[in-house]
C-alpha cells in the first residue's frame, strides 16, 4: 500500500468561479443628500440646485457611486435625475439606493458578460467565501446563467461543498 496522498480535489474536473476574481476595481461611495435639505426633510428645489451646483462632483471621479436620503424624506425623482447629470462626467457607475444594490448592478453587468462556453457540461462551483461584497444575489444570478450549460452546479468551497443542480441524464 502507498504512502502516497492523493488530492482527489486538485485532480478532479470541477470548475471553481470566484466571484470574488470579477470584482470591479474602484471606491465605493455613498451621497446621502439629508443635509442638502431643509431640516433634513423638505426639498427646497432653489436651495437644492445650489447645493448640487456647488458640491464637488469631481471627488468621484472612477467611483461606483449609491445615492440615497437617510431621513424619513420623500425625494422627488427629478433630485436624483439632477445629481446623476453632475455624477455622469466623473463616475463609473450611480444607482439610488444602497451599497448592496450598488454591487449586485455592478455584478449584473460583470455577468451578463461573462461567456459560459467554459463551463458547457462541466461541474461548475460557486465559490462561497469571499474576502469583497459579494452580494448573493450576484450567486444568484451566476446560477441563472450557468443552469443552461452546466452538467452540475455547487455552492462553497471544492473540499465541502452543496449540491444544487445536476442534469438529468439522457
Amino acid at each position: 500500500m502507498s504512502d502516497e496522498i492523493i488530492n482527489r480535489v486538485a485532480n478532479s474536473k470541477l470548475v471553481t468561479i470566484d466571484l470574488e476574481d470579477f470584482y470591479a476595481d474602484g471606491n465605493r461611495v455613498i451621497v446621502d443628500i439629508k443635509d442638502w435639505l431643509y431640516q433634513a426633510l423638505i426639498l427646497k428645489e432653489k436651495d437644492f440646485r445650489e447645493q448640487v451646483n456647488n458640491h464637488d462632483w469631481s471627488q468621484y471621479q472612477n467611483s461606483y457611486v449609491a445615492l440615497s436620503c437617510s431621513s424619513e424624506a420623500i425625494i422627488p425623482s427629478w433630485a436624483y435625475l439632477l445629481i446623476t447629470t453632475k455624477l455622469a462626467n466623473y463616475a463609473k457607475k450611480v444607482v439610488v439606493g444602497d451599497l448592496t444594490l450598488l454591487e449586485t448592478v455592478i455584478y449584473q453587468e460583470i455577468i451578463e458578460q461573462l461567456d459560459m462556453t467554459n463551463y458547457k457540461n462541466k461541474s461548475v462551483i460557486i465559490k462561497g467565501c469571499s474576502n469583497k461584497p459579494i452580494p448573493i444575489s450576484a450567486s444568484v444570478m451566476l446560477t441563472k446563467k450557468l443552469l443552461p450549460v452546466a452538467k452540475a452546479i455547487l455552492y462553497g468551497e471544492a473540499c465541502s461543498t452543496v449540491p444544487l443542480f445536476k442534469k438529468k441524464e439522457g
